[in-house]
Formats: structure tokens, C-alpha cells, sequence
């Protein structure tokens, strides 16, 4: 009888003990890939993991680390000054598809071909950072987002059984010119403003892996990589399946942007300059405008440097064309115009001018192209106002 008991209850054991390893091939995980979408926050597209379980609960769950809460106290200061945390957040599979077929928006599935025991550490790290009071981290648009959190956990659940294959890819491109991929098109204005707003720290080439922060290039990095160590060497995806699929158009760019108005602007200051100089008058008007936008914008890209935790905004070399002391020479134009300080001011602003053209020329930081008619127009402006202004003294 003793031994009757004693055999039931190793076979219990060695069921239970069984059971916990195995549970991992009740499980699918799958890399999701989000086409971009028509607004500025979407249109770098977006990455989720999707974990879908077999057997009698039937979960399907995707785990997105782009998710923040509207209601953080002080939600757009910290926005501004880079302080705002993201979190990871879990949702159904059915309502994560469905917000996408709301928004017409493609999605791409990768299921990753991972062994029971990379199934299961990956599982259990996701569960630990969806904890409150792990759930949260500290954003970064290109080192510490939806995608890199992603690719960070698989490389944490699998360590140096993930090989990258990041010699397969032989291109080089700046942080800038593929943040240009997605925007420059669809958006011409807001790719001005992230020009605007970002500094010389983003035009060095990133490297394959630094790549991967936009969820397209992770998407072709884990459709290269290949898993080393359990046996022989297999593909990372062992399968790739389409979601959902819309027809895609072809970017158009809208006539109204940058690059006409700015180009039109210079004509106006062109024609109003010579007639100026043919009849001896400044204009000021256009003097207030054009020191007064460029000495606001200046402010804004100082606070950007300074001020936030941003890192991609230092080393901003816009400030030496659009620069907060030019509200102060808008001022001294209306108010005191024979100031012998002016003079000096306007022979700084061509000075700052022609050195950011330089700095272009040489490659030291990109600008949006569409400013050089801008550049022009402050040069033009400030050398006509220094000769009037020497002329008088």
C-alpha cells in the first residue's frame, strides 16, 4: 500500500515539476510592426510584443512600451523639458487590431522562433516591468523608446544567443537623415520644426544596431538576426504573417511649404531692400518681423539646449541664426535707432549668419534646407541696415 502512495506521488511530482518548463510551448511570441501614421506622433510607426497563449485560457495579450498618462501632473512641462516617463502598458490583441483598422494603419507580425526557456525568462521580465513601480522609464526618441525597450528585453531574456547580424547592413545614415525618411514628404513643416529643434549631436551616422529606434529598421534587424547556443543556428523569425493591410500612397508634397513660402519671403525683402536703397527708406516694418520671429524662435532653441533633459537638442548650431538677442535689436530699431550698439548687433547677426552657412557647407550640422532663403534675407537686411546706419553716424 506505502508503495502504491509512494508511486502516485513521484508521478504527481514529476508532473508538476514538468509542467513549469513546458508551459512556455503553450505560448506564441511575436514581434508587431505598426505602419506610421498621417499625424507628427505617428508617423515614425510604432512596435509591440504580442504574447499569445494556447490551451484553455486562450490569452492574447501585446505589451507596449509607447504608452504615457494624460493625467501626470504637469503632463506638458515635463513633455517639454524631457522629463515625461512612458510606461509599458498590456491590452487585449482584439483591441490593439481593432485601433489600428480605425486608423487604417498596416500591421506586420514576426513570431519569433524561441526555445521554451527563452519563452519563459522573456515572460517573466515583462511581467516584472509591468509592475507599477517598474512600469515607468524615462523616454529618449532615439536610445530609450517603444522600439529599443523591445529589442533591450529580447536581448535581457536571451543574451548572447541573439546575434544582430548588423553586418549585413551596409548603409550609413545620419540620426537626422532617418528621422527625414519618415517626415520630410508627408510633413515638410514639421520636419522644419525638428530641424529647427535638434542639434549637431543627431547628423553623426548611426550604427546598424542605433538604427533600431525606428520600429521599420527593428523590424529588418530581427528578420536578419539568428538565435546561437541551443542547438544549430536557426532565423530569429520563423515566420512572418500580414495583419493588416491598407493601400499606401505615395507622400505628395503640399504646395504650401517651407520651401515656397520661405523662397517668397526672400523675394519680398529682395524687392523691398532695393527699392529701400533706391529711395532711402528702411522699412522697418519688415525689420520688426523678420529680428522679432527669429529672436523668438531663438528662445525656444535656447530653452531646448539649456534647459531640458533633451539629448538631442545640444550643440544646436541654429542659435547662431535665430538668437534671443534679436528681440532686444527689434527693440533698439524702434526706439533707438542712431544707437551706436546697433551697428555692432547687425555686424554680429552677419557674422552668426555666414558662420552657420559654413558650418552647413562643411557638414558640422544639417539644416532644413528650406532656411537658406531665410539666411539670405537676414543678411541681406543686416547689411543694408549697418551701411544706412554707418552713413548716418
Amino acid at each position: 500500500m506505502m508503495a502504491k502512495y509512494t508511486h502516485v506521488f513521484l508521478m504527481t511530482l514529476l508532473m508538476f515539476v514538468g509542467i513549469l518548463p513546458a508551459k512556455a510551448q503553450f505560448f506564441e511570441v511575436s514581434l508587431l510592426t505598426c505602419d506610421p501614421g498621417n499625424e507628427l506622433y505617428s508617423s515614425f510607426g510604432h512596435s509591440a510584443i504580442r504574447i499569445r497563449e494556447f490551451g484553455s485560457e486562450l490569452r492574447d495579450s501585446v505589451y507596449n512600451f509607447g504608452t504615457f498618462d494624460f493625467n501626470t501632473p504637469n503632463f506638458y512641462g515635463k513633455f517639454a523639458t524631457g522629463k515625461l516617463n512612458y510606461m509599458l502598458s498590456v491590452s487585449s490583441y482584439t483591441d490593439f487590431i481593432i485601433a489600428y483598422d480605425h486608423y487604417q494603419r498596416g500591421v506586420r507580425e514576426q513570431v519569433l522562433d524561441l526555445n521554451p526557456e527563452q519563452k519563459d525568462f522573456l515572460l517573466q521580465h515583462l511581467n516584472v516591468l509591468k509592475e507599477p513601480s517598474r512600469r515607468y522609464y524615462k523616454y529618449d526618441f532615439f536610445f530609450n523608446n517603444c522600439a529599443t525597450k523591445i529589442r533591450d528585453a529580447f536581448e535581457i531574456a536571451m543574451g548572447d544567443q541573439l546575434v544582430w547580424n548588423d553586418s549585413l547592413s551596409s548603409s550609413e545614415k545620419t540620426f537626422r537623415q532617418l528621422i527625414d525618411e519618415s517626415v520630410k514628404q508627408p510633413l515638410p513643416w514639421a520636419d522644419l520644426g525638428i530641424d529647427l529643434a535638434l542639434g549637431a549631436v543627431i547628423d553623426r551616422p548611426a550604427t546598424p544596431r542605433e538604427t533600431q529606434f525606428l520600429p521599420l529598421y527593428m523590424e529588418q534587424a530581427f528578420a536578419k538576426a539568428t538565435i546561437v547556443g541551443d542547438g544549430p543556428s536557426r532565423p530569429l523569425v520563423k515566420e512572418s504573417r500580414v495583419i493588416l493591410e491598407f493601400p499606401k500612397e505615395e507622400p505628395q508634397l503640399s504646395s504650401f511649404n517651407p520651401y515656397y513660402f520661405f523662397w517668397g519671403i526672400a523675394f519680398v525683402y529682395g524687392v523691398f531692400t532695393w527699392l529701400g536703397y533706391r529711395k532711402g527708406r528702411l522699412f522697418k516694418g519688415l525689420d520688426y518681423l523678420l529680428y522679432g520671429i527669429t529672436g523668438v524662435l531663438g528662445i525656444v532653441v535656447a530653452f531646448l539646449w539649456f534647459f531640458t533633459d533633451h539629448t538631442a537638442t545640444l550643440w544646436n548650431w541654429n542659435l547662431l541664426w535665430v538668437f534671443p538677442g534679436h528681440l532686444v535689436l527689434v527693440w533698439g530699431l524702434a526706439t533707438r535707432s542712431g544707437a551706436p550698439w546697433i551697428a555692432n548687433y547687425l555686424l554680429f547677426v552677419l557674422v552668426g549668419t555666414v558662420i552657420a552657412l559654413v558650418l552647413w557647407l562643411f557638414g558640422l550640422q544639417s539644416f532644413h534646407p528650406s532656411i537658406l532663403p531665410l539666411l539670405l534675407a537676414l543678411i541681406l537686411r543686416s547689411n543694408f541696415l549697418f551701411y544706412h546706419l554707418k552713413r548716418a553716424v
